[in-house]
This record gives C-alpha cells, sequence and structure tokens, in this order.
C-alpha cells in the first residue's frame, strides 16, 4: 500500500444516517432488552444465513447504547446480553468443534476520536513515555468467514469456523480444497516451534474469503444456472465454505489471510509483527499490507490509506484493525467478556454517493401491498451499480423526506441491500427541497387500475384485485420458496422472464403447461461476459437442458410436499407457515378446508376471526378455486399425509401449548415447533392463561416477561432437549 499523504476519511456535507430505532421501550431495562433483541437477530441474519439485515455501523451504534445502559446500570447485566458474548453462529449441518481458546469479537471504533480514546488507555496502560512508545500492528480488516486451523506434529489436524466464538463448525473436508492451506507446517516454520513441532498442537487463526474476480465469475455460472445469486463476496465464502459437498468448494476460488494464534507460547516469536513474519515461514497465506508503526500520527495515515485504496483491492475490507505489537503487552491488557483490550477495528464509514432522485414508483406483491421504490441516477457504491432502492412504506417517505427531485445519500446497508440516507439539505438545497411537493400514495393500483385501501392500523396500502399481474408474479415467485413448496431453480428473474414471455400466469402453470424443452428455452435476460468454446463473450444465457431437467424434476417433486405447504404457497393473506399447519392438521385436507365457514375455522386454536374471513373470502373467488383444481387434476397432494390415522410418535405432549421465544442454539424456533408437534403439542405465537409452557432461548422478550407475569411455567432448551428425547412432558 502507497504511503500517501494522510487524506481526510469523511467527506464534508454527507447526510447524516437517521436510522433510530427507539421502538417502544420507556426504561433502561427495557430498551436493554429491546437492544438484545435487536442485536441477535441482525446477528443470526449475518453469520448463519449469510444475509446481512442492517449495516455494520448501525449494528455497532446499538451496540454501543447497550453498552452505555449497562454501564450506567449493572444490575442489567446479564450472562446472555450481547455485550457478554462473541457474535456468530454454530450450525447443525457440521460436526461442533470446541476450539483451543476462545475466538473473540474485536471492539470497534467508529470515528478518529474513538480510535485515539483507544491508543490514549492503551498507552496509559502499558506506561509509555516519549522516550519509550508503543509499538502497534495495523492490519487490514478482511470482510470474510473467520476460520480455525489446528496443526499437530506440523499437519493439519482440523479446520473450523468461527461459530460462536467457542464452539464452531468442522470443515476440515471443505477447507482441504482450498489451495493456499498448507497440509503440513513448512520446515522454516517448525524450527521456531518448541521441539519442531513434534508432540505440539498449533492452532491458527485467520479470514476465508473470495476474489472480487472470482465473485464475479461465480454469479455468472449461477445466472446461467438459474440460481440466486450471492449477495458480496463475504457471503459467497460462507455459502461455499459450508457446502455439503466438498467438491463444490473446491470449484469455488476460496483462499485465506492468516493473522493470529490461539497460544502463542510453543512458538519462538515475541510480537505480533514477528508472528506474521513467521506465519509466512510455514507457508501461511499473510496479507501483505500489515505495518509495525509507532505512534498515533502513523496510524492514522495507515487507516487513511487504506480507506483511500480499499477499491484497489481484489477482496473486500472494512477496516483496520490495530494491535499491540508485543506479545508481553498483549497479556498484560487482556480481555474483557467478548474482546481483547489490546485490539481495536477501525471501521470505515458505510460508502455513501450522492444522486438525484428521479421518480418514486410503486411496486405491487404478491399479497397486493405497494411498495414505494426510489429512482435515482445510477451511482457505484461498494463495487457495483445502483439506481434503485426500496423506501418500504409511506411512513419511511414521510420520515426520511425524501421528494422528487431531491439530491439524496445513498448507500449500500451491510455493504448489500441498497438504502436511501436522506436528503441533502445544504444552502439552496434546503428551499428547493421544501418547494417540492410531498409523495403520497396512488389511490389505484399502477399494475391493475383497481381501488388502493389501507385496512385500519396497517401501515401497507394495498390493491384489492385478485387479478392483479404484479401480485401473480410475486405469488408465482413465493410458491417455489424455501418454506412452501421449496422448488430449487426458481428465482426472482427465471420467474420474471417466464412471466414476461407468457409462460406462467398462475402456480398451476409450473404443473400443467410447463415442460422441460419450455425451460430450457427461456431467455434468462443475462450474457456472458467472457467467451469461451461454447459462447462468445454478449451471448445470451438460456436456462439450457440441463438446469431445466433439473427444476422439472423439483417440481414433480413438490407435487407430495403436502397440504401445509400448498396453503402457505397460494399466498393467502394472513396464513403464514405457522397457520398453514395449523389449518392442515385440524381440516386435513383442500376440500374440507373449502366448504369450512369462518365460524368453523376461527374455532381452530391460534386462530382468530381476521384469518378465518381471509381464508373463506380466498375460496369464494371462482378463479381461486379453478386454480385448486388443476393443481389436483395435476397430481398436487391437497390433502395431509396420515389425517385421521393413528400418529407413528406416541402423542404424549397432547392436550399441551407451547410457546417458543427468543434465541435457540441448536434448533430454529420453526424446526422446534414441528419437533414438537410430532409429539402431539401444539405450538401457539402468544401468550395465554391457557399456554402450558413457554421455551425461552436467548435474548427472550415480551414473551418471556407476559409467562412471568401469568405464571407459566419457563424452560430453558436443555429442558426442551429432554421432552423432544421422550416425548413427555417435563416431570414436576
Amino acid at each position: 500500500m502507497a504511503d500517501d499523504e494522510r487524506m481526510p476519511l469523511f467527506g464534508t456535507g454527507q447526510a447524516r444516517d437517521h436510522a433510530s430505532d427507539q421502538g417502544g421501550a420507556t426504561t433502561p431495562a427495557a430498551r436493554a432488552a429491546e437492544l438484545n433483541r435487536i442485536l441477535s437477530r441482525a446477528a443470526y441474519a449475518y453469520y448463519a444465513l449469510d444475509a446481512p439485515e442492517m449495516t455494520d455501523a448501525q449494528f455497532d451504534r446499538y451496540l454501543v447504547e447497550l453498552k452505555a445502559i449497562e454501564a450506567e446500570h449493572p444490575e442489567l447485566v446479564s450472562s446472555d446480553s450481547y455485550t457478554q458474548n462473541v457474535g456468530g453462529y454454530v450450525s447443525d449441518q457440521f460436526e461442533p468443534v470446541r476450539h483451543a481458546r476462545r475466538m473473540y469479537s474485536i471492539d470497534d471504533a467508529m470515528d478518529l476520536d474513538e480510535l485515539d480514546e483507544w491508543l490514549d488507555r492503551t498507552d496509559e496502560a502499558l506506561g509509555v513515555t516519549p522516550d519509550h512508545p508503543a509499538a502497534y500492528t495495523c492490519e487490514l480488516k478482511i470482510d470474510g468467514l473467520g476460520i480455525a486451523l489446528t496443526y499437530r506434529d506440523g499437519q493439519l489436524l482440523r479446520a473450523a469456523t468461527r461459530g460462536d466464538g467457542t464452539t464452531g463448525e468442522n470443515v476440515t473436508a471443505n477447507a482441504l480444497t482450498i489451495r493456499d492451506i498448507p497440509r503440513t507446517i513448512a520446515r522454516a516454520g517448525l524450527a521456531k516451534i518448541q521441539d519442531g513441532g513434534l508432540g505440539q498442537r498449533v492452532e491458527v487463526r485467520g479470514e476465508v474469503y473470495m476474489p472480487k474476480a472470482s465473485f464475479v465469475r461465480l454469479n455468472e455460472q449461477n445466472d446461467a444456472a438459474g440460481r440466486q445469486p450471492f449477495a458480496n463476496p463475504r457471503n459467497a465464502a460462507a455459502g461455499s465454505l459450508r457446502q455439503k459437498d466438498a467438491a463444490v468448494t473446491g470449484a469455488r476460488d476460496l483462499r485465506t489471510f492468516i493473522y493470529a494464534v490461539a497460544d502463542s507460547r510453543p512458538i519462538a516469536v515475541g510480537t505480533q509483527h514477528d508472528f506474521l513474519a513467521w506465519l509466512k515461514d510455514c507457508g501461511f497465506s499473510v496479507n501483505p499490507h500489515a505495518r509495525r508503526v509507532e505512534s498515533s500520527t502513523e496510524v492514522h495515515k495507515y487507516c487513511a490509506n487504506a480507506l483511500a485504496h480499499r477499491e484497489d483491492l481484489d477482496y473486500d475490507i472494512d477496516g483496520v484493525v490495530v494491535k499491540v505489537d508485543s506479545f508481553a503487552g498483549q497479556g498484560e491488557l487482556g480481555f474483557t467478556a467478548r474482546a481483547p483490550r489490546w485490539s481495536i477495528a477501525f471501521k470505515f464509514p458505510p460508502e455513501e454517493r450522492r444522486t438525484v432522485l428521479r421518480a418514486i414508483r410503486v411496486q405491487v406483491g404478491r399479497t397486493g401491498v405497494l411498495t414505494p421504490v426510489a429512482e435515482f441516477d445510477p451511482v457505484t457504491v461498494a463495487g457495483s451499480t445502483i439506481a434503485r432502492a426500496t423506501l418500504h412504506n409511506i411512513d419511511e417517505v414521510r420520515r426520511k423526506d425524501v421528494r422528487v427531485g431531491d439530491t439524496i445519500v445513498v448507500h449500500k446497508a451491510g455493504d448489500v441491500i441498497p438504502e436511501v440516507v436522506g436528503p441533502i439539505l445544504e444552502g439552496a438545497m434546503r428551499g428547493a427541497h421544501e418547494a417540492r411537493p410531498l409523495w403520497d400514495m396512488p389511490t389505484t393500483c399502477p399494475a391493475c387500475g383497481s381501488p388502493v385501501v389501507r385496512d385500519e392500523g396497517e401501515v401497507a396500502f394495498r390493491c384489492v384485485s385478485i387479478d392483479c399481474p404484479a401480485q401473480a408474479t410475486e405469488r408465482l415467485i413465493h410458491w417455489g420458496s424455501r418454506g412452501a413448496m421449496d422448488i430449487d431453480g426458481l428465482g426472482v428473474e427465471l420467474v420474471g422472464r417466464m412471466v414476461e414471455q407468457g409462460l406462467l400466469s398462475d402456480v398451476a402453470d409450473y404443473y400443467d403447461r410447463l415442460d422441460a424443452d419450455t425451460l430450457a428455452a427461456v431467455d434468462t435476460g443475462r450474457s456472458y461476459e467472457t467467451s469461451t468454446r461454447d459462447h462468445l463473450k454478449g451471448d445470451p444465457i438460456f436456462v439450457g437442458r440441463t438446469i431445466a431437467a433439473k427444476v422439472m424434476d423439483q417440481i414433480e417433486a413438490s407435487k407430495r410436499a403436502g397440504l401445509a405447504r400448498v396453503l402457505f404457497g397460494l399466498g393467502i393473506r394472513h396464513v403464514g407457515s405457522n397457520v398453514a399447519a395449523l389449518l392442515s392438521s385440524h381440516f386435513g385436507s383442500m376440500r374440507a378446508l373449502a366448504m369450512a365457514s369462518a365460524e368453523d375455522i376461527a374455532c381452530v386454536e391460534g386462530i382468530g376471526p381476521k384469518i378465518a374471513a381471509t381464508v373463506v373470502e380466498f375460496f369464494s373467488i371462482p378463479e381461486n378455486v379453478a386454480v385448486i383444481e388443476r393443481l389436483r387434476a395435476a397430481g398436487v397432494s391437497l390433502e395431509q399425509e396420515g389425517f385421521g390415522e393413528e400418529p407413528e410418535r406416541p402423542q404424549g405432549l397432547a392436550g399441551l401449548t407451547f410457546v417458543l421465544t427468543g434465541t435457540l442454539e441448536k434448533y430454529s424456533r420453526s424446526e422446534a415447533g414441528a419437533r414438537l408437534r410430532e409429539h402431539g403439542a401444539k405450538v401457539s405465537g402468544s401468550v395465554s392463561q391457557r399456554t402450558s409452557y413457554v421455551v425461552a432461548g436467548a435474548n427472550a422478550g415480551s414473551k418471556l416477561a407476559k409467562a412471568q407475569r401469568l405464571g407459566v411455567p419457563v424452560l430453558d432448551e436443555g429442558a426442551l432437549d429432554a421432552i423432544l428425547a421422550s416425548g413427555m412432558p417435563p416431570e414436576g
């Protein structure tokens, strides 16, 4: 990295991120609980789903707020608070692995002032003087997936993801396909390990990443195959490393940077700078831009240069990690509950761009909900060009106060999702902004011209027409989604193209109109960016016979998905997966449900009059009934398997109602609910006097509080394990 002169890290006149989520909390305890829920949900989306739902900066602001509350009210600190834990997630797809020592998170500095505060505290703790300055090692913060590599006798023994910091996932078979991970520590590295490495275990740590160019090629392949593209290189790396088939991982271009060790004592090095040199001697891939510095001015300069040159790199970085160079100094400073005191991560601000808002268009979803979408002059943000961003609803438009013609600031939430931050209101821009009219929702649907309504107490505006073509496309996409019929390959773009080409209009078309030959000939709307012996650059990408055959096999298999998935897939308003399961279990068949009255449906526990009315309304529309009959004729199962038969499992939980809340470690809430239902239990989404037990995971909120208030027994995950193993309620 070039040693440029220091340059400003933050431009002038940028709009401030207006995001603030105060919720309804009115006390420090309530706000702390609220923040823990927000942070846990965001961490799950980031680590488990590889689908970040907020910016790092926003996440960090919530964490800082929570720390401040707990500092002022120490009685609110608990072992399950996010401030006491390392962010992460362990799936059940791989064997769990316990790390030799905990893999900590790193505290963040959101600006230079916070970085300087940390430097001052650290210098003071180390007894630094002008004659004896502290040395720091500055490293680029790689935006990838954490990995721990364990070597015994100099041989690779195991590779594991970071997981929750204490326990990770065993991904050894997949890691062996990554070419820059050495199977054996090189002789020069072994020479500095106690006893030449014999009898020694060494766990080194770093980051798995995917180069930007490889990411582009992978998404091109996904487009050609009709698969959903990855959102960014970090998600691609995480998804590639966690493949069940190591051959798939091997086909992806994954690489590593190693920069840490669980225990440095067996290694004859005394500083981070020397340790990085030792890693290179061992054969590990080490980032070449690490620097040893001896002043805050040099730290600042390194951060400025990293920010200025981040786009020159073929991998993503989101900040700079500053470490006390001396291992003795690190040991002296130690750790907090979740992070080392001897290290800080200076986080880059979200990459923001100014542009002009040209229009606010309305997009119609599968349930008829109208969503305003900002359209602006194209700008390049975080490596890609964006020209649209959702504004979610009319309340959000009003809160941000954006008006057509405004100069606005945009960024990518989590470096993934385009987002409008707000208008620029400097100088004359404010007067021009105030002179522009407020945007309002249309009174008729832009797709079909039908009236638009807003139900009392709801944020959303909705098109009332069942024949709305925009709704039809969204319903077709929803039908193939994982929670519904789970038809792999039916992504947004492919379904949209089939609708455009007149191949699909309703979900029954998948079964009685679509075939492999027709699907193979669908133009994906993409073109090849490179030339090979099979195609030229610029040629259109078609679905092709191989992918078409796989998708049609998936469609055929979906016929056996069962009534609950069909009901959810139909997109009936207010009928989510849980309600669909309740209806399926109670009525057993589509015919029985279609003949039921609103009163009959409302009698089902967990379903009220509002849901019952929408179900009856759905079956009152002839077009909907016609689609269902075509599904039946095509062989799609419209009954619940085993309905009316004696269940295979003992129904030891029959008559009991469970409510699941908080984050469970071993199960998703939907999985835990399904397991409980197998034993005869009812699973509800709300706590009442009729609730038998509440199962509370980490960061449980209002449902736990209500259970305690009503005297409903509360169980932890250990008790849930025992219930699922025995099929019986807890004793006592």
